[in-house]
Parts: C-alpha cells; sequence; structure tokens
C-alpha cells in the first residue's frame, strides 16, 4: 500500500526534502533543530528562573552556563546496520536493524532495534495526523508491488530509512512527540510490561535494560514520561530479592517525578521505597517525611501500590 504523497512530489524510494533537503540532512548531520512552526503540544519539564538584576557579572556569567549545561539536548545518530528476510506462515517480510547511538561521547548503552516495512509506515501515517506541514518536504519511501526482496532494494530501503529517522529527528517537535517516541520504544516495553505481568522479572529486566536508556534519551524534556518503567524496574528486582538495585531504580524515577506530589506514581514509590530503605539500613525517614508531606497536602486518591499501578502499563 502506497504511503501518503503529496502534490508536485517526484517519485523516489528514499525520503528526499522538494527543496530544502539540503538544508535537513545538514541540520540532522549536526545536530540542529529545523524550524517547526505552531504550538507543539509538549512542554519542557523544567521553566527557567530569570536571572536576578543583582547579580554581578560574574555570577551572571555562571548562571547562563549553568543553564546552557542543563538544556544541552541529547543528540542521536540513526543507523540502519542490517536487514533480514522472515518468512511466516502466511506472512513474509524483511526487519530491519536499526542501531541509535548518542553523539558527542563515547555511548555504552546504544540501543538496538527491529522495526519491519509497515511499522514505519505506520509511523509515517501517525506523525502525518499532527505534523503534516512540518513533514511536507519529507517523502516515505514506497512500497512496490514486486522486487521488495531484492538485495538491492533492501539496501536502498536501508538508506532510505536513515534518512528518514534523521529527518525527523531534525524536527524539535516531531521528535519530541508521543509517535516518535513510541515508534523507537512501545514494542519493547509492552514485551517487558507482559513479562512482568506473567511474572517474568528475569526476562522483563532483561528488556528494560536495554530499552530504559533510550527512553531517557528520547524524553529529555520531559523525564516523567520514563517513571513507569523505572518503577517497573524496582518491582523485578524487587521481587527477584534484589533490593539495593530496587531501591537505585526508585531513585532514578523519584528523580524524574520532582517532587510531583500529584502525580499517580509519586505516593506509592515512596512507599515501596520506605520499605525498601527500611529494610537495607538506609535513611528512610526523610522519604518518610515527604509521604507525610505530600498526604497532608493532597491525599491520594488512587490507592494502588506500586505494582498494582506498573501491571496496567502498556497493556495495548
Amino acid at each position: 500500500m502506497a504511503s501518503p504523497e503529496h502534490p508536485g512530489s517526484p517519485e523516489r524510494t528514499g525520503p528526499i526534502a522538494k527543496c530544502t533537503v539540503g538544508a535537513k540532512q545538514e541540520a540532522s548531520a549536526t545536530g540542529q533543530d529545523l524550524p517547526c512552526p505552531g504550538p507543539e503540544g509538549h512542554l519542557d519539564a523544567h521553566s527557567s528562573p530569570s536571572p536576578n538584576s543583582s547579580m554581578t557579572t560574574g555570577e551572571l556569567q555562571e548562571y547562563w552556563r549553568k543553564e546552557k549545561r542543563c538544556w544541552r539536548r541529547v543528540k542521536l545518530l540513526f543507523e540502519v546496520a542490517s536487514a533480514r528476510i522472515e518468512e511466516r506462515k502466511v506472512s513474509k517480510f524483511v526487519m530491519y536493524q536499526i542501531v541509535v547511538i548518542q553523539t558527542g561521547s563515547f555511548d555504552s548503552n546504544k540501543a538496538v532495534l527491529e522495526r519491519r516495512y509497515s511499522d514505519f509506515e505506520m509511523l509515517q501515517k501517525n506523525l502525518l495526523k499532527t505534523f503534516r506541514e512540518e513533514m511536507e518536504d519529507i517523502v516515505f519511501p514506497k512500497k512496490h508491488l514486486m522486487g521488495n526482496f531484492t538485495a538491492e532494494m533492501i539496501s536502498e530501503r536501508k538508506l532510505a530509512f536513515k534518512e528518514y529517522l534523521s529527518l525527523l529527528y531534525a524536527i524539535r517537535c516531531v521528535r519530541r512527540s508521543r509517535e516518535f517516541i513510541d515508534f523507537l520504544t512501545r514494542p519493547e516495553l509492552r514485551e517487558a510490561f507482559g513479562c512482568l505481568r506473567g511474572g517474568q522479572y528475569g526476562r522483563a529486566l532483561d528488556i528494560l535494560v536495554r530499552v530504559v536508556p533510550l527512553q531517557e534519551k528520547l524524553t529529555a524534556h520531559c523525564p516523567v514520561m520514563v517513571v513507569p518503567a523505572l518503577c517497573a524496574m524496582l518491582v523485578c528486582h524487587r521481587d527477584l530479592e534484589r533490593p539495593a538495585e530496587a531501591l537505585a531504580a526508585g531513585e532514578r524515577a523519584l528523580q524524574c517525578l520532582q517532587a510531583r506530589e500529584g502525580h499517580r506514581y509519586y505516593a506509592p514509590l515512596l512507599e515501596a521505597m520506605i520499605l525498601l530503605a527500611y529494610g537495607l539500613g538506609k535513611d528512610f525517614v526523610s522519604l518518610q517525611k515527604k509521604l507525610q508531606e505530600c498526604q497532608l497536602r493532597k491525599p491520594s486518591p488512587w490507592g494502588f501500590t506500586l505494582k498494582e499501578l506498573t501491571v496496567r502499563e502498556y497493556l495495548y
């Protein structure tokens, strides 16, 4: 099935820009943002305070240095490293291996995932619902009736999908969108949470350890999005009787919540961490104080334990 076309676009196999492809390729290669007119639909996790007018010059310079370090976004590089043909009883398709690496420093947590053509096609369809204007210069690789499994076509598609992901990532509102983030993380997260629900905690952790670093890189603008996965890691470690690892996962989740006392995970997470810290002989009093303050200011209407919350995630 052919993907959405744009009037006047020449037919090409790979994604190209009609008039600004050079600029887009340069931007994606250097990690710069492309313009994204209109509301993005996503808010940054923090809002920077204005520097105090009474600051000295040195203090003001230090303030902006810290701000710059705080807001320096993660830059990611996409490679389609390989592809393989998979045959099933009623279908045959190509699986493309995507490697995502953080640029600018050694990345020990590079992500490796697999997606098929129909996954890319669904991403394009979903993104066009919201970002049609922003993506008007990006043409999606067409699907052909014949020749999809030749070595030449697969090689061409690998290059096309690499360019496609790089162009999408260069548009800030697209790379921050739920659709783009879900494309790169949701299949693995669904599998991990399915294992958690089935009591396969070791298998769930194996997947989460691989996907959470990528999710953190993609959601640096809104760290709270990683909280369910980090809480799932806590639950898995705890039920495998690894309290120290469970508490460490909880500390990461609590940091992502940034004292959002009204968040549905906040109180259940604190309750789980208090028990873990107490069992490990660590400071639980400060956690207990946070929980008490939270309950006094805004009693939780949820009443779920942390595990009861996590098993409800990624059902569909």
